[in-house]
């Protein structure tokens, strides 16, 4: 079969995932939509996507649109993935799906009603490095696992939106996703959580760090900033050594330290990180399932759910 998406928002993270599908194969891309008609028309131009819309309710109306792709601000996530599963399409959604775990079921369940496929793009899931840790860690290459550690520091200038709190902004939705939904995947469900923020000033947080523990009893840290630069990173703890997992949202290595034993690295070199994304979600529509069982229902409604506990615990901190 051959997929053809709709990109619904000409977003900085678009062409990245256009990259992917053009790599995995299986798919094109045949429509595009912005608020905008003349920054569609740009983005169709310079991709070569065939047909440019200046309203995402065109894009939906679209008839040859089979997959829509959303990469709109977070804040509008749920109104246009419903719009789209409405409309009869199948949707992938970046994450975070959307901003809470109710928005985040009833999607699902919207999904089940109309038969469509719906996931979150969790691209980190995805990558070989990742899966590379998750497998050594059940293969006790560094014995039981009792503490991790997560940092991101990114520039914001990108995303306009960053710190607009009515877009779904802030640094927690939009980098500590991939921490939390990292720990849920390998760990299994959070327990208690906390931290503290400081504000960029408009509602939203600008940088953050983060304590807790798995219900397993895995203890972790996450710290994310728009204002320092920091060693970016993960590194994993157990009781006979560590790994470490660079830019752990988009991995490409991962580096394990035994007790005892030379280090070793496993390399997965690509040019376009999505691609591995990109071919689960053939290889889901091809077996004609209704979600993702690398990213299900489950595991998105535990991540926003987690996200919203952790907004309600931490605390303010002073600039």
């Amino acid at each position: 079969m051959t997929i053809h998406y709709g990109i619904l928002s000409t977003s900085s993270i678009a062409p990245r995932f256009l990259a992917g599908v053009a790599e995995a194969g299986g798919a094109e891309v045949c429509a595009v939509s912005s608020r905008s008609a003349e920054k569609a028309r740009d983005f169709a131009a310079a991709h070569g996507i065939p047909r440019a819309y200046g309203s995402h309710e065109a894009l939906l109306a679209d008839e040859a649109v089979d997959t829509v792709y959303i990469s709109a601000v977070n804040g509008a996530h749920f109104r246009w993935a419903r719009a789209a599963l409405e409309a009869g399409k199948h949707v992938v959604c970046e994450k975070p799906l959307t901003t809470s775990a109710d928005g985040t079921r009833q999607l699902f369940a919207l999904a089940r009603r109309q038969g469509k496929f719906l996931m979150e793009a969790q691209k980190m899931l995805f990558l070989p490095a990742v899966e590379a840790v998750r497998d050594r860690i059940a293969a006790g290459a560094i014995g039981q696992v009792r503490q991790c550690e997560f940092r991101h520091s990114f520039a914001p200038t990108y995303n306009g939106w960053m710190f607009d709190p009515a877009a779904g902004g802030g640094t927690l939705l939009s980098s500590g996703v991939y921490a939390v939904t990292l720990l849920l995947w390998l760990f299994g469900p959070l327990g208690p959580a906390g931290g503290v923020y400081t504000d960029a000033g408009t509602g939203c947080e600008d940088q953050y760090m983060l304590a807790g523990a798995t219900e397993s009893g895995v203890l972790f840290t996450v710290a994310n900033s728009t204002r320092a630069k920091l060693q970016d990173g993960a590194r994993l703890y157990g009781d006979a050594g560590w790994i470490d997992l660079p830019d752990y949202w988009k991995a490409r290595r991962a580096v394990i330290h035994r007790a005892g034993q030379p280090e070793e690295t496993v390399d997965f070199p690509c040019e376009h990180e999505l691609v591995y994304e990109a071919r689960h979600i053939r290889r889901c529509l091809e077996q004609g399932l209704t979600e993702s069982p690398v990213v299900p229902e489950s595991l998105s409604a535990a991540a926003a759910a987690a996200l919203e506990r952790i907004r309600a615990a931490w605390t303010k901190a002073g600039r």
